[in-house]
């Protein structure tokens, strides 16, 4: 059912990326990683750290400077990695999804400009904001498809729900399909996604509703399959992941190449042999590294959340500061 949305989602998101990677290219560029060197936390040489790191300090005792830097650092950092979504069909779309977090990155720019200007975040509005507008029409229509997709899968849905009969399923099942045929613009990709729709509802409904009439009948073999994806993923955490220790050394640090010791009492017994300055320098850095991270996420909610509070850190900011 939901190929031809998701080639549609595809092209969406290669357009987005492609578009922003032009335009923005020179702002969220790839961070450059520091100097390879002896293994410590963050996987470096240490590099040295200032005794009072801006980006540590109270709202109080920043100024304008650190905290405007840091915050399109933090925008920056949270546009590169939405150009890195990748989708699973056929509820999460990668496109979709890219340009609604985007959307959100533009509101929050436009709340910062409105409170205190700069040129740093004129630009970046500037360039994001065409962008996504240019969108919004492809955007509207696979939101559209999408949401056909879901309310198919809720008409479906068996937990949760009074007792159906097959029959019942079927009737509100097709009653939906009527509605989308009677109601849907004549645009052609809703057309082409429509008929996609029908057809496969068609082939599949002679064996689709007796899960409705025969009490503990599942509706498919999903299940089933789940215990294999389920033996799969266990494997993965076992024998490891293609790529999970690179993005674990990238995040973690080296740590996770040095043997750990085999007691509690090792342990104190090592670290005590490091300076308290050392130990609160390393422990600096390892959290100044992680904050690189902290905005990886597909989480609509935290990236939300994450928004708001960069918002009231420009907000504490005094209006008129030059």
């Amino acid at each position: 059912m939901a190929l031809p949305l998701a080639e549609a989602d595809e092209a969406l998101k290669v357009r987005v990326r492609q578009e922003i990677r032009e335009s923005l290219g020179e702002w969220i560029r790839q961070e450059k990683d520091e100097q390879p060197g002896v293994l410590t936390v963050t996987g470096v040489l240490p590099s040295s750290m200032e005794e009072h790191p801006p980006a540590l300090q109270s709202a109080a005792q920043a100024n304008f400077t650190t905290v405007h830097d840091t915050i399109i650092q933090d925008l920056c950092r949270r546009i590169r990695y939405l150009l890195t979504l990748k989708a699973r069909p056929p509820f999460r779309l990668a496109g979709l999804e890219m340009v609604a977090r985007l959307t959100e990155v533009e509101h929050c720019l436009e709340r910062l400009i409105a409170h205190q200007a700069t040129a740093t975040l004129l630009t970046l509005y500037q360039r994001l904001q065409p962008i996504l507008y240019s969108v919004q029409a492809s955007y509207s229509l696979l939101s559209e498809a999408a949401e056909w997709l879901k309310q198919i899968a809720r008409l479906l849905e068996h937990d949760g729900k009074t007792s159906r009969s097959g029959q019942q399923v079927r009737q509100e099942l097709f009653a939906f399909l009527q509605e989308i045929q009677l109601t849907r613009t004549p645009d052609p990709f809703l057309r082409r996604t429509f008929n996609t729709i029908l057809k496969t509802t068609l082939r599949y409904a002679p064996g689709l509703f007796h899960c409705y009439d025969i009490p503990d009948l599942p509706r498919t073999n999903n299940n089933r399959e789940s215990e294999f994806r389920d033996l799969h993923r266990r494997l993965l955490r076992t024998t490891g992941k293609k790529g999970l220790a690179r993005r674990i050394l990238q995040r973690e640090g080296a740590w996770e190449l040095i043997p750990r010791l085999d007691s509690l009492q090792a342990t104190i017994q090592a670290v005590s042999q490091v300076t308290p300055h050392d130990f609160r320098l390393e422990r600096l850095r390892l959290l100044l590294h992680r904050n690189r991270f902290k905005f990886h996420t597909r989480s609509a909610r935290q990236s939300q959340l994450q928004l708001v509070r960069l918002e009231q850190r420009w907000l504490a900011l005094p209006a008129d500061t030059s």
